[in-house]
């Protein structure tokens, strides 16, 4: 039956992954590839159902969770997982951008720090120090500017022009034009392809003709056709030179593909971190439930007691009253305890649903953590060294940095070359021809004939080359003094150091991290050691002083004091057993290794769908809420 399930689980989150998963849909319809292009693609909206898990967690009214189960249920439902996972897909439509030629664009948001606990007191975060990676290199803000030579399109455009013409101009000459009034109709056709590539050279092959027609007797054809196929070629041969120089757009943004990964990498360490600690702040509040109802149990039964002797005369009245006042003291301690309790469950079920505790339904469902936290090992801590160098290897902050640092040098190459004057070499080729109708005036003029005909003789006269033109040559801009591609120069140069000690910043912090995570681990063990010391020894003085005032030995007053102490020491234990997971978790971020830890794969994160199913104990009553 468990199998089945199982089973029954993996097949509807797989549908629900592929009905809903976030993606960008090619352009359909229209004449295919054709009008793709000028199509817009399609995003599916944003998803705001919960996954199928958090349902299968609830029995009667209560939402059963393990640790594992609070990993899971936070990767695929914590909202600022699911916004971070659209940052890959934004950081691969502004690759698009570039490829085309187009400024890179600032997009993303930074990670979202994790929901806290309603209470830190004791708590411990070494090791999660933020560090200023950044979330990649772009061209600017709103306003997109780019230093350096600009960058060329490099999609290609066809531009095709038509034109039709009527004109009346009147004439002072007859002489000239045998009329009064020249009557023009022109009908003017014109195509163009142009094309630019990374090393510079751009090119644009232009096709015109024009047909014009008017009432003038003295031309000799009437009428005529012009037309022309023309070649223009420019290459930079200084600025704007070389792909290192027109590609870099490019290069940087597949840098900053990478560094989107790394965010939601981060962001999921985050939000698993937090919810970790959440998850066993809460196992400690319900912990320091149970020792508060404990305290008040024995303060009402002590009272009871204190009743009994004081009518059998065996205590003085008073004894009833500093009863009282204990027993009052100890039911405030616990509804302080269960307010922290019931206030966590609120903080946790609201990092692991996407749309609300009231949209999920889980307004009047309680938390029951199936974990007790387990008593700290005796683990042997590795050498400090071996430490740094494992965080410095997995930590996605460090490669950010590394990466961006990259970028920015990338970006350096095509400030540099701004340096360089303007030299372009160009060419031009242009076949040009005539065609026409012979009139009566140009009827027997030499030459002629070979202009008489239609369209097709027009064509046949470019592409024969009859009447060819050439021209080459260059250009060169100097702009003396160059001083605003020199500021621009060094100013970069100038970020790009920084940059350099910012991330030999980020390093050293990491390297104190780690260290300080180390420190709060044997700081968190010893806590819980001499913790448990304390509370047993407290337990021991309690019964001993319960033995002795059964004997008349000592005074109620010191019973109280006891009972005080006894669950101040329960809740101190306990508290150091949580802190204890905190330094644990912290460390595991310092380290970089929160995802290996809990098994998460970064691809199923990704995909908001982890594969691993939910396992609750099979005494738990069946169905969903009551």
């Amino acid at each position: 039956m468990r199998t089945t399930h199982v089973l029954a689980f993996l097949l509807t989150a797989a549908c629900a992954a592929a009905q809903s998963e976030i993606r960008v849909d090619p352009a359909t319809g229209g004449l295919g590839w054709l009008t793709h292009p000028y199509q817009a693609r399609y995003v599916p909206p944003v998803r705001l159902d919960n996954s199928s898990r958090l349902q299968s967690l609830i029995r009667a009214g209560n939402l059963y969770l393990t640790a594992q189960d609070v990993v899971a249920l936070a990767i695929e439902n914590n909202i600022d997982v699911e916004i971070q996972r659209y940052s890959p897909l934004l950081a691969k439509e502004v690759l698009r951008r570039a490829q085309a030629g187009g400024l890179l664009r600032s997009v993303g948001l930074p990670v979202a720090p994790g929901p806290q606990s309603v209470s830190l007191q004791g708590v411990t975060v070494a090791g999660t120090t933020p560090l200023t990676a950044g979330t990649g290199v772009s061209a600017g803000g709103g306003i997109l500017t780019q230093l350096g030579p600009t960058v060329p399109s490099l999609d290609p455009t066809v531009l095709v022009f038509a034109n039709f013409q009527h004109s009346s101009i009147p004439n002072s000459n007859t002489v000239i034009i045998g009329t009064t009034a020249l009557v023009q109709n022109t009908r003017s056709f014109q195509t163009q392809y142009t094309q630019n590539w990374d090393f510079g050279l751009s090119t644009q092959l232009t096709y015109s003709s024009q047909r014009i027609k008017n009432n003038s007797q003295f031309f000799n054809l009437n009428p005529y056709t012009t037309g022309f196929l023309d070649l223009q070629v420019t290459q930079n041969l200084l600025q704007g030179f070389g792909p290192a120089v027109n590609a870099r757009n490019i290069r940087v943004q597949k840098n900053n593909v990478k560094v989107s990964d790394l965010q939601f990498k981060l962001q999921v360490i985050t939000t698993v971190s937090a919810a970790l600690n959440l998850y066993w702040d809460l196992v400690s509040f319900d912990e320091d439930v149970r020792a508060r109802e404990q305290e008040v149990a024995t303060s009402r039964q002590l009272l009871e007691d204190n009743k009994k002797q004081v009518k059998a005369g065996a205590l003085a009245e008073i004894e009833i009253t500093r009863a009282e006042a204990q027993l009052y003291a100890s039911q405030q301690d616990l509804i302080i305890a269960q307010t922290n309790r019931t206030q966590q469950e609120a903080v946790l079920k609201n990092a692991l649903t996407r749309n609300g505790i009231a949209a999920a339904g889980l307004t009047n469902v309680h938390v029951i953590p199936l974990d007790k936290i387990p008593e700290p090992p005796k683990e042997p801590i590795r050498p400090i060294q071996d430490l740094i160098a494992e965080a410095l290897a997995k930590r996605p902050e460090i490669e950010q940095a590394r990466i961006n640092l990259e970028s920015n040098q990338i970006n350096l190459v095509g400030i540099k070359n701004s340096l360089r004057p303007t030299l372009q070499a160009f060419a031009e080729l242009t076949n040009n021809g005539l065609t026409g109708q012979i009139t009566p005036f140009g009827a027997g003029q030499p030459g002629l004939d070979y202009l008489a005909g239609g369209y097709s003789n027009l064509l046949a006269q470019i592409f024969r080359r009859n009447y060819p033109s050439y021209s080459a040559g260059f250009s060169l801009n100097i702009p003396l003094r160059n001083r605003a591609a020199q500021a621009d120069y060094a100013t970069s140069l100038l970020e790009l150091r920084q940059n350099e000690l910012n991330l030999r910043k980020n390093i050293n912090q990491v390297s104190l991290d780690v260290q300080n995570a180390v420190i709060g681990l044997q700081q968190a063990r010893a806590r819980y050691e001499a913790a448990v010391q304390a509370r047993v020894l407290q337990q021991q003085t309690l019964r001993a002083d319960q033995r002795k005032y059964e004997l008349g030995a000592t005074t109620p007053f010191q019973v109280v004091q006891d009972q005080r102490d006894l669950a101040a020491a329960q809740s101190a234990e306990v508290q150091a057993m949580a802190n204890y997971t905190h330094a644990r978790i912290a460390l595991d971020q310092a380290l970089g290794i929160t995802l290996e830890v809990n098994n998460i794969s970064i691809d199923e994160a990704m995909k908001g769908r982890l594969s691993r199913p939910s396992t609750l104990p099979p005494d738990l009553p069946q169905g969903g809420r009551q």
